[in-house]
C-alpha cells in the first residue's frame, strides 16, 4: 500500500507514453485522473496508519548502487510530514487531472500533456517519500525536468519556450548549490540516509571546512547555507525568483500544479526535513528569515500593479512561499506545513477559477479588459472570492488560521531580526489583501470592459472543471478550522520526531499575546481589502472629483516614480540581465567559443591533429609518381647528403687541428721571445 501511493502514477506516464497512440486521448485523460485518485485514496489511509496509529513506516525496496562508503538505495520513510504532504500534493493533482480533461479537451497533444502532469506527481512524491538525499535529489530534478517540458508544452509559442529556458537555467543555480551541500554532507557523515545525517549532527557542531581559501566554515553552517540556496531556487524567493511569473506561459492547470502543490513548496519540504541541521546552525535560520520576509514583502508590492490576472496570482504564490520560509527561519516548521497545506487548497482555488474565466473569455487574461462578469461565471465568481479572501487571511478561513499565528510567532520573539520580519510581513498582509481584492473587483464587479463578442459568449465551464473548484472550495474554507489544533495547537504530537526543535526556540509566548497585537495583522487585511473597493468601485461610478484627485495622483513624480519601480520589478531582472546574464553570454562568446573552442580545440586537439595528419598524407602521396628516376633519386639522396655530411665533419675537424696548431705555435714564440 505504502508503495503504491508512487508508483500509480509512474505506471500512469508509462502507460500514456508507450501506449497513449493505442488507448486514445480520451483514455489516457480518465486513466492519468484515476491512477492520481487512487493515490491520495491510499494516502488518506497511510494518513490514518502513521497518525492516528502512530507507526512512522521504512519501506526498503532495492540496492541501487554502492561504492566502498558509499550506498545509494531505493528506500523510502512514511513519517507525518510525509504523510501531510503526500495527502497535499496527490489531492492537488487529482483535481488538476480532472480539470484538464476539459480544460485540455481541444489540444491535438492533450494525452501528452496528462502524461507529463502524471510525471510531474511521481517526482514530487518521489522527492517526499525519499528517506535519503540521493532520492531526494533524483526527485528535486525531476519535478524541474517536468517543469520544463509542461512550462514549454506550447512549443509552438515563443514565450513559453524561452520562459521554461528561463526556469530550467535559474533552478540549475540553486540545484547545482543543493548539489554541493549534498557532498558536503556525505564528506561530514560518510552517509547520504536521513536518519544517519541527522543521528550525527550534534557531533558535528565543532567540524569546520576549510571553503575556497576563507578560512575555516563551520560545516552545518555551510552545508544550510547551500541548501538554503537550493531553496531560492525551487520556490522563487529573492534574488532566484525571476522565473515564476514568466511560468505564466504554461496552460493554467500546470500553474496550479506548480504554484499549489510542488514546485515551489519542495524548497518549503527540504527545509522542514531538514530542521536536525538548520536547530545547529543559528546563522543559517537567520537568513532563512530574512529571505522569507524580505520575498513576501517584495513580492506582495510587485503584485500590486499587475494587470495579467495569473501574474497576480503567481506573485501571491511568491509572497505566501515567503511566510513559509520565514517560518521555518522562526523554528516553526509545524506552522510552516499548516501554511503550505492550506496554501494548496486556496491557490489551486484560485489557479482553475481563473482558468475558467480565461477558457470562458476566449483567452483573455487582461484583468483590464475584463469587469462585469458576475452573471455569467456565478459559482466561478463565487469560488473566487472565497478563494481571494482566503488568501487575503480574514477569520474562520484557511489563511486565517496559519498566516497570522506566523506573524505572532515571529512579534513575540523579541529580536530585531523577528521584529522586522513581522514588519514586512504585516505590511506583506494588507498589500496581499489589496491586488486580492484587485482581482476579484476588477474581473466581476467593474463595469465591462471586455469586447462584446468576448463578453457575449462568455460562460460558465462544463461540469468537469467545476466539481474540482467546487470541492478545493470547500476544502479552502474548512481545512484551516479543523486542523489548527492538529497541526500548531498548544503540545500537539502530531509531527512527533518528523521535525526537530530545540525547547528554547518553541515559542509559547504567542498563544499569550494581547488582543491588539492579535488582531493588528487583521486590521491591516482590512484597511486593504477597504482601499481596494473604494479605489475600483468610484472609479467605476466615473464620479468626476474623485476621478480628478485620482488622476493628480497618478500624475504626481511620486507616484509615477514608484509606478515605474514596481513595474520593473525592482529593476531585478535588468540587474540580472546586465551584471549575471550579459556577463555569461560575452564570456561564452568572446572567451570559451572563439577562444577555446574555434581556437585552442580546434587548432590543436581534434580537428586540428586530424588536419595535420590530412596534410602530412597528402604530401607523402606526392611521392608515389611511378617514375624510375624519382624512385632512383629517392635511394641516392639519403646516401648523398650522408656523404656531405660525413665530408662537412672532415673539414671541420681539420679546420680545428689547423687552428689549435696555430694557437700552440703563437704561444711557443711568445714564451721563447
Amino acid at each position: 500500500m505504502y508503495l503504491c501511493v508512487i508508483i500509480f502514477p509512474l505506471l500512469s506516464f508509462l502507460a500514456n507514453a508507450l501506449l497513449g497512440r493505442f488507448l486514445g486521448a480520451y483514455s489516457q485523460c480518465l486513466g492519468s485522473a484515476a491512477s492520481i485518485f487512487l493515490s491520495f485514496i491510499f494516502s488518506l489511509f497511510l494518513f490514518f496508519e502513521v497518525v492516528f496509529s502512530d507507526s512512522s513506516c521504512h519501506v526498503f525496496l532495492l540496492q541501487w548502487f554502492s561504492a566502498e562508503l558509499f550506498c545509494a538505495k531505493w528506500s523510502f520513510f512514511f513519517d507525518s510530514v510525509a504523510v501531510i504532504m503526500l495527502i497535499v500534493v496527490c489531492a492537488i493533482s487529482s483535481f488538476v487531472h480532472l480539470y484538464s480533461i476539459e480544460y485540455m479537451k481541444t489540444d491535438p497533444h492533450q494525452g501528452r500533456f496528462m502524461s507529463y502532469l502524471s510525471l510531474f506527481t511521481f517526482f514530487m512524491l518521489l522527492l517526499v517519500c525519499a528517506d535519503n538525499f540521493i532520492l531526494l535529489f533524483l526527485g528535486w530534478e525531476g519535478i524541474g525536468l517536468s517543469s520544463f517540458l509542461l512550462i514549454g508544452f506550447w512549443g509552438n509559442r515563443v514565450r513559453a519556450g524561452q520562459s521554461a529556458i528561463k526556469a530550467m537555467l535559474i533552478n540549475r543555480v540553486g540545484d547545482l548549490c543543493l548539489l554541493v551541500g549534498v557532498c558536503a554532507i556525505f564528506l561530514t557523515f560518510k552517509s547520504l540516509d536521513y536518519a544517519v545525517a541527522f543521528a550525527l549532527t550534534p557531533c558535528a557542531i565543532i567540524d569546520q571546512f576549510s571553503f575556497l581559501y576563507m578560512g575555516s566554515v563551520g560545516r552545518l553552517t555551510l552545508i544550510t547555507l547551500f541548501f538554503l540556496m537550493g531553496v531560492l531556487g525551487k520556490s522563487a524567493q529573492l534574488g532566484l525568483h525571476t522565473w515564476l511569473p514568466d511560468a505564466m506561459e504554461g496552460p493554467t492547470p500546470v500553474s496550479a500544479l506548480i504554484h499549489a502543490a510542488t514546485l515551489v513548496t519542495a524548497g518549503v519540504f527540504l527545509l522542514v526535513r531538514c530542521s536536525y541541521l538548520f536547530e545547529y546552525a543559528s546563522i543559517s535560520l537567520c537568513f532563512v528569515t530574512l529571505a522569507g520576509s524580505a520575498t513576501a514583502f517584495f513580492s506582495s508590492t510587485v503584485g500590486l500593479i499587475q494587470n495579467d490576472i495569473k501574474r497576480v496570482i503567481a506573485y501571491s504564490t511568491a509572497s505566501q512561499v515567503g511566510y513559509m520560509v520565514f517560518a521555518c527561519g522562526l523554528s516553526n516548521y509545524s506552522l510552516s506545513v499548516f501554511h503550505l497545506a492550506n496554501h494548496a487548497f486556496f491557490k489551486a482555488v484560485l489557479f482553475l477559477g481563473a482558468g475558467s474565466v480565461i477558457h470562458g473569455l476566449s483567452d483573455e487574461q487582461d484583468l483590464r479588459k475584463m469587469g462585469g462578469l458576475i452573471k455569467a461565471f456565478p459559482i466561478t465568481n463565487l469560488v473566487i472570492f472565497l478563494g481571494s479572501i482566503a488568501l487575503a487571511g480574514l477569520p474562520f478561513l484557511t489563511g486565517f488560521y496559519s498566516k497570522d499565528v506566523i506573524l505572532e510567532i515571529a512579534f513575540s520573539s523579541y529580536n530585531a531580526l523577528a521584529l522586522l520580519s513581522f514588519s514586512l510581513g504585516c505590511l506583506a498582509a494588507s498589500f496581499t489583501a489589496f491586488y486580492s481584492g484587485r482581482l476579484f473587483f476588477l474581473t466581476f464587479l467593474n463595469s465591462p470592459n471586455s469586447y462584446l463578442k468576448y463578453s457575449q459568449k462568455a460562460h460558465e465551464p462544463k461540469l468537469l472543471m467545476l466539481v474540482p473548484l467546487i470541492f478545493l472550495c470547500a476544502l479552502s474554507v474548512i481545512v484551516g478550522y479543523n486542523f489548527k489544533e492538529m497541526f500548531v495547537g498548544l503540545g500537539s504530537p502530531f509531527f512527533q520526531s518528523a521535525t526537530f526543535v530545540f525547547t528554547k526556540s518553541a515559542n509559547l509566548e504567542a498563544e499569550f499575546l494581547s488582543a491588539a497585537v492579535k488582531n493588528f495583522p487583521f486590521l491591516l487585511t482590512l484597511l486593504g481589502l477597504i482601499f481596494s473597493y473604494t479605489i475600483i468601485y468610484c472609479s467605476s461610478t466615473r464620479k468626476k472629483d474623485f476621478l480628478t484627485s485620482i488622476l493628480k495622483l497618478k500624475l504626481s513624480t511620486a507616484t509615477l516614480a514608484l509606478y515605474r519601480f514596481l513595474s520593473k520589478k525592482w529593476h531585478f531582472d535588468q540587474l540580472i540581465n546586465e551584471f549575471v546574464a550579459h556577463g555569461v553570454m560575452t564570456f561564452g562568446h568572446k572567451i570559451s567559443f572563439r577562444v577555446i573552442d574555434k581556437g585552442f580545440i580546434e587548432k590543436y586537439s581534434v580537428l586540428g591533429s586530424s588536419q595535420t595528419f590530412v596534410t602530412l598524407s597528402e604530401r607523402a602521396t606526392t611521392i608515389q609518381s611511378g617514375f624510375l628516376s624519382n624512385y632512383l633519386l629517392m635511394l641516392l639522396l639519403p646516401v648523398l647528403l650522408l656523404t656531405l655530411l660525413l665530408y662537412s665533419c672532415t673539414l671541420l675537424i681539420s679546420f680545428m687541428k689547423c687552428s689549435f696548431l696555430l694557437l700552440n705555435y703563437f704561444l711557443s714564440a711568445s714564451r721563447s721571445a
